[in-house]
Protein backbone atom coordinates (compact mmCIF):
# COMPACT_ATOMS: atom_id res chain seq x y z
CA UNK A 1 0.00 0.00 0.00
CA UNK A 2 1.10 3.76 -0.93
CA UNK A 3 1.10 6.06 1.85
CA UNK A 4 0.10 9.61 1.40
CA UNK A 5 -1.71 12.57 2.94
CA UNK A 6 -3.40 13.28 6.33
CA UNK A 7 -2.98 10.53 8.70
CA UNK A 8 -4.71 11.93 12.50
CA UNK A 9 -3.49 9.81 15.32
CA UNK A 10 -6.91 9.44 17.34
CA UNK A 11 -7.61 10.48 20.74
CA UNK A 12 -9.28 7.75 23.02
CA UNK A 13 -12.58 9.45 24.36
CA UNK A 14 -13.67 8.22 27.96
CA UNK A 15 -16.96 9.10 29.72
CA UNK A 16 -17.01 10.72 32.85
CA UNK A 17 -15.86 7.54 35.05
CA UNK A 18 -12.96 6.94 32.98
CA UNK A 19 -14.46 3.98 30.90
CA UNK A 20 -14.40 3.94 26.52
CA UNK A 21 -16.53 6.28 25.17
CA UNK A 22 -17.38 4.01 22.32
CA UNK A 23 -20.26 6.52 20.51
CA UNK A 24 -18.15 9.29 20.98
CA UNK A 25 -15.05 7.65 19.42
CA UNK A 26 -17.13 6.72 16.37
CA UNK A 27 -18.84 10.13 15.95
CA UNK A 28 -15.59 11.66 16.00
CA UNK A 29 -13.66 9.32 13.38
CA UNK A 30 -17.36 9.79 11.33
CA UNK A 31 -16.42 13.42 11.61
CA UNK A 32 -12.84 13.55 10.12
CA UNK A 33 -13.86 10.79 7.53
CA UNK A 34 -16.18 13.59 6.18
CA UNK A 35 -13.41 16.05 5.91
CA UNK A 36 -11.48 13.90 3.86
CA UNK A 37 -8.58 12.77 5.73
CA UNK A 38 -6.78 10.02 4.56
CA UNK A 39 -6.70 7.90 7.35
CA UNK A 40 -6.74 7.36 10.99
CA UNK A 41 -4.16 5.96 13.92
CA UNK A 42 -6.06 4.21 16.81
CA UNK A 43 -3.65 3.49 20.23
CA UNK A 44 -1.16 5.77 19.66
CA UNK A 45 0.61 8.06 22.09
CA UNK A 46 -2.53 10.54 21.21
CA UNK A 47 -5.18 7.65 21.80
CA UNK A 48 -3.37 7.10 25.70
CA UNK A 49 -2.63 3.29 24.50
CA UNK A 50 0.37 3.24 27.47
CA UNK A 51 -3.14 3.24 30.19
CA UNK A 52 -5.30 0.90 27.84
CA UNK A 53 -5.14 -2.71 29.08
CA UNK A 54 -4.49 -5.11 25.53
CA UNK A 55 -8.22 -5.47 26.15
CA UNK A 56 -9.07 -2.33 25.61
CA UNK A 57 -6.60 -1.66 23.08
CA UNK A 58 -8.39 -4.38 20.93
CA UNK A 59 -11.50 -3.27 21.34
CA UNK A 60 -10.56 0.54 20.39
CA UNK A 61 -8.91 -0.96 17.31
CA UNK A 62 -11.97 -2.91 16.67
CA UNK A 63 -14.50 0.32 16.78
CA UNK A 64 -11.86 2.23 14.60
CA UNK A 65 -11.92 -0.35 11.93
CA UNK A 66 -15.54 -0.55 12.27
CA UNK A 67 -16.31 3.30 12.04
CA UNK A 68 -13.93 3.90 9.24
CA UNK A 69 -16.17 1.15 7.23
CA UNK A 70 -13.47 0.91 4.57
CA UNK A 71 -13.81 4.76 3.50
CA UNK A 72 -10.35 5.73 4.82
CA UNK A 73 -6.92 3.14 6.03
CA UNK A 74 -6.81 2.40 9.43
CA UNK A 75 -2.97 2.15 11.02
CA UNK A 76 -3.85 0.56 14.56
CA UNK A 77 -0.94 0.84 16.83
CA UNK A 78 0.90 -2.28 17.89
CA UNK A 79 3.92 -0.84 20.09
CA UNK A 80 5.08 -2.28 23.45
CA UNK A 81 8.44 -2.43 24.28
CA UNK A 82 7.53 -6.04 24.91
CA UNK A 83 8.39 -7.57 21.19
CA UNK A 84 5.56 -10.62 22.07
CA UNK A 85 3.10 -8.13 23.43
CA UNK A 86 3.82 -6.43 19.68
CA UNK A 87 3.73 -9.78 17.67
CA UNK A 88 0.36 -10.06 19.59
CA UNK A 89 -1.14 -6.94 18.81
CA UNK A 90 -0.10 -7.07 15.70
CA UNK A 91 -2.18 -10.11 14.91
CA UNK A 92 -4.99 -8.97 16.53
CA UNK A 93 -4.60 -5.94 13.95
CA UNK A 94 -4.46 -8.13 10.58
CA UNK A 95 -7.21 -10.57 12.19
CA UNK A 96 -9.78 -7.02 12.79
CA UNK A 97 -9.19 -5.75 9.42
CA UNK A 98 -6.61 -3.14 9.90
CA UNK A 99 -4.61 -1.59 6.75
CA UNK A 100 -1.10 -1.37 8.52
CA UNK A 101 0.25 -1.27 11.96
CA UNK A 102 2.09 1.69 14.03
CA UNK A 103 4.56 -0.15 15.89
CA UNK A 104 7.02 2.54 18.68
CA UNK A 105 10.52 1.59 19.07
CA UNK A 106 10.81 0.04 22.49
CA UNK A 107 10.49 1.89 25.80
CA UNK A 108 12.43 2.00 29.04
CA UNK A 109 14.26 -1.07 27.48
CA UNK A 110 16.53 1.27 25.67
CA UNK A 111 17.77 -1.37 22.99
CA UNK A 112 20.97 -1.06 20.51
CA UNK A 113 20.31 -0.22 16.76
CA UNK A 114 20.96 -4.13 16.46
CA UNK A 115 17.98 -4.70 19.32
CA UNK A 116 15.71 -2.57 17.35
CA UNK A 117 16.06 -4.23 13.69
CA UNK A 118 15.39 -7.33 15.49
CA UNK A 119 12.24 -6.05 17.20
CA UNK A 120 10.63 -4.88 13.88
CA UNK A 121 12.00 -7.04 11.95
CA UNK A 122 10.67 -10.39 14.68
CA UNK A 123 7.68 -8.69 14.00
CA UNK A 124 7.28 -8.75 10.39
CA UNK A 125 8.74 -12.15 9.90
CA UNK A 126 5.59 -13.42 12.58
CA UNK A 127 2.16 -11.19 11.24
CA UNK A 128 1.78 -10.15 7.20
CA UNK A 129 1.09 -6.95 7.18
CA UNK A 130 2.63 -3.55 6.63
CA UNK A 131 4.24 -1.46 9.35
CA UNK A 132 4.99 2.24 10.09
CA UNK A 133 7.79 1.90 12.63
CA UNK A 134 7.92 5.03 14.97
CA UNK A 135 10.94 7.06 16.16
CA UNK A 136 10.02 9.45 18.70
CA UNK A 137 13.48 9.57 21.01
CA UNK A 138 11.54 11.92 23.51
CA UNK A 139 9.30 9.70 24.66
CA UNK A 140 11.46 6.65 24.25
CA UNK A 141 14.84 7.23 25.60
CA UNK A 142 16.23 5.11 21.94
CA UNK A 143 16.58 7.28 18.70
CA UNK A 144 16.21 4.50 15.52
CA UNK A 145 19.52 5.63 13.29
CA UNK A 146 18.63 6.09 9.80
CA UNK A 147 21.02 3.65 8.73
CA UNK A 148 19.00 1.05 10.78
CA UNK A 149 15.72 2.46 8.94
CA UNK A 150 18.09 1.35 5.69
CA UNK A 151 18.44 -1.86 6.55
CA UNK A 152 14.74 -2.68 7.74
CA UNK A 153 14.06 -1.17 4.61
CA UNK A 154 15.02 -4.82 2.64
CA UNK A 155 11.73 -5.90 4.82
CA UNK A 156 9.02 -5.87 2.27
CA UNK A 157 6.27 -5.11 5.31
CA UNK A 158 8.04 -2.09 5.97
CA UNK A 159 6.15 0.41 4.27
CA UNK A 160 6.99 3.81 6.84
CA UNK A 161 8.47 5.61 9.17
CA UNK A 162 6.56 8.04 12.04
CA UNK A 163 9.35 10.54 12.32
CA UNK A 164 9.33 12.55 15.45
CA UNK A 165 12.60 12.89 16.13
CA UNK A 166 12.30 16.75 15.38
CA UNK A 167 16.09 16.80 13.94
CA UNK A 168 15.52 17.51 10.42
CA UNK A 169 18.87 16.54 9.00
CA UNK A 170 18.15 13.20 10.07
CA UNK A 171 15.09 12.80 8.67
CA UNK A 172 16.85 14.40 5.48
CA UNK A 173 19.45 11.42 5.60
CA UNK A 174 16.26 8.65 5.97
CA UNK A 175 14.82 9.59 2.01
CA UNK A 176 18.36 9.81 0.93
CA UNK A 177 19.07 6.55 1.99
CA UNK A 178 15.80 4.85 1.66
CA UNK A 179 14.29 7.26 -1.24
CA UNK A 180 10.92 5.80 -2.09
CA UNK A 181 10.84 2.48 -0.69
CA UNK A 182 9.43 3.62 1.99
CA UNK A 183 7.31 6.89 3.21
CA UNK A 184 8.49 8.85 5.75
CA UNK A 185 5.41 10.40 7.66
CA UNK A 186 5.79 13.21 9.65
CA UNK A 187 5.02 12.74 13.53
CA UNK A 188 5.00 16.39 14.94
CA UNK A 189 2.54 19.02 13.01
CA UNK A 190 5.08 21.88 13.29
CA UNK A 191 7.49 20.48 11.05
CA UNK A 192 5.20 18.81 8.78
CA UNK A 193 5.70 21.64 6.04
CA UNK A 194 9.83 21.22 6.50
CA UNK A 195 9.54 17.43 6.64
CA UNK A 196 7.56 17.11 3.09
CA UNK A 197 10.40 19.26 1.59
CA UNK A 198 12.67 16.61 2.83
CA UNK A 199 10.68 14.18 1.02
CA UNK A 200 7.79 13.20 3.58
CA UNK A 201 5.04 11.63 1.74
CA UNK A 202 2.51 13.21 5.13
CA UNK A 203 1.77 13.28 9.19
CA UNK A 204 0.21 11.49 11.12
CA UNK A 205 -1.22 14.23 12.64
CA UNK A 206 -2.59 15.50 16.35
CA UNK A 207 -3.78 18.57 14.90
CA UNK A 208 -5.90 17.46 12.54
CA UNK A 209 -8.48 16.11 15.29
CA UNK A 210 -9.26 19.75 15.37
CA UNK A 211 -7.93 21.14 11.98
CA UNK A 212 -8.33 18.86 9.31
CA UNK A 213 -9.30 20.85 6.69
CA UNK A 214 -6.68 23.09 7.12
CA UNK A 215 -4.02 20.18 7.31
CA UNK A 216 -5.49 18.97 4.24
CA UNK A 217 -4.77 22.22 2.43
CA UNK A 218 -1.40 22.26 3.44
CA UNK A 219 -0.78 19.17 2.18
CA UNK A 220 -2.51 18.93 -0.76
CA UNK A 221 -1.02 22.90 -1.86
CA UNK A 222 2.68 21.13 -1.53
CA UNK A 223 1.64 17.72 -3.79
CA UNK A 224 0.30 20.32 -6.19
CA UNK A 225 3.24 22.24 -6.39
CA UNK A 226 2.30 25.52 -4.86
CA UNK A 227 4.80 25.73 -2.53
CA UNK A 228 3.56 29.41 -1.36
CA UNK A 229 0.12 28.44 -0.70
CA UNK A 230 1.64 25.59 1.46
CA UNK A 231 3.70 27.97 3.49
CA UNK A 232 1.49 30.07 3.99
CA UNK A 233 -0.99 27.70 5.58
CA UNK A 234 1.90 26.38 7.83
CA UNK A 235 2.05 29.82 8.86
CA UNK A 236 -1.09 30.02 9.84
CA UNK A 237 -1.68 26.97 11.59
CA UNK A 238 1.38 26.90 13.21
CA UNK A 239 1.00 28.79 16.36
CA UNK A 240 -1.83 26.30 16.67
CA UNK A 241 0.24 23.20 16.30
CA UNK A 242 3.12 24.82 18.99
CA UNK A 243 0.21 25.35 21.41
CA UNK A 244 -1.08 21.69 21.18
CA UNK A 245 2.22 20.48 22.75
CA UNK A 246 2.33 23.30 26.10
CA UNK A 247 1.93 20.44 28.10
CA UNK A 248 2.20 16.60 27.15
CA UNK A 249 0.47 14.89 24.18
CA UNK A 250 -2.67 14.61 24.29
CA UNK A 251 -3.21 16.96 27.45
CA UNK A 252 -3.89 19.77 25.02
CA UNK A 253 -5.53 18.31 21.96
CA UNK A 254 -8.30 16.25 24.31
CA UNK A 255 -8.78 19.79 26.44
CA UNK A 256 -9.16 21.75 22.87
CA UNK A 257 -11.40 18.52 21.45
CA UNK A 258 -13.69 19.26 24.92
CA UNK A 259 -14.01 22.92 24.19
CA UNK A 260 -14.66 22.00 20.87
CA UNK A 261 -17.88 19.98 21.07
CA UNK A 262 -15.94 16.68 20.21
CA UNK A 263 -15.93 13.73 22.23
CA UNK A 264 -12.34 13.84 24.43
CA UNK A 265 -13.46 13.09 28.28
CA UNK A 266 -10.62 13.05 30.46
CA UNK A 267 -7.51 11.78 30.91
CA UNK A 268 -5.93 9.00 32.59
CA UNK A 269 -3.49 9.39 35.28
CA UNK A 270 -0.82 9.48 35.75
CA UNK A 271 -2.15 12.57 32.78
CA UNK A 272 -3.46 14.65 34.93
CA UNK A 273 -5.76 17.91 33.65
CA UNK A 274 -4.39 20.76 31.92
CA UNK A 275 -2.73 23.70 34.11
CA UNK A 276 -4.80 26.61 34.01
CA UNK A 277 -2.42 28.83 32.99
CA UNK A 278 -1.49 27.14 30.09
CA UNK A 279 -5.52 26.48 28.96
CA UNK A 280 -5.80 30.06 28.62
CA UNK A 281 -3.43 29.80 26.39
CA UNK A 282 -4.63 27.21 24.34
CA UNK A 283 -7.99 28.26 24.23
CA UNK A 284 -6.48 31.87 22.93
CA UNK A 285 -4.56 30.49 20.63
CA UNK A 286 -7.74 28.26 19.13
CA UNK A 287 -9.50 31.51 19.18
CA UNK A 288 -7.04 33.97 17.13
CA UNK A 289 -6.83 31.08 14.76
CA UNK A 290 -10.67 30.66 13.86
CA UNK A 291 -10.98 27.23 15.62
CA UNK A 292 -14.08 27.60 17.47
CA UNK A 293 -16.99 25.14 19.10
CA UNK A 294 -19.16 23.07 16.51
CA UNK A 295 -22.46 24.43 17.96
Amino acid sequence: MRLKGLYVALVTPFDARGEIDEQGFRENIRHLIDKGVAGIVPCGTTGEAATLSWEEHNRVVDCAIDAAGGRVTVIAGAGSNNTRESIEAARHARAAGADAILCITPYYNKPTQEGLYRHFAEIASQVDIGMIVYNVPGRTGVNLRPETIERLCGIPTVIGVKEASGDIEQISEIHRLCGDRLAVLSGDDALTLPILACGGAGVISVAGNIIPERMNAMLNAFFAGDCAEARSIHEEIFPIAKALFLETNPIPVKTAMGHLGFAAGPLRLPLAPMGQDNKQKLLSVLEAGGVRPLR
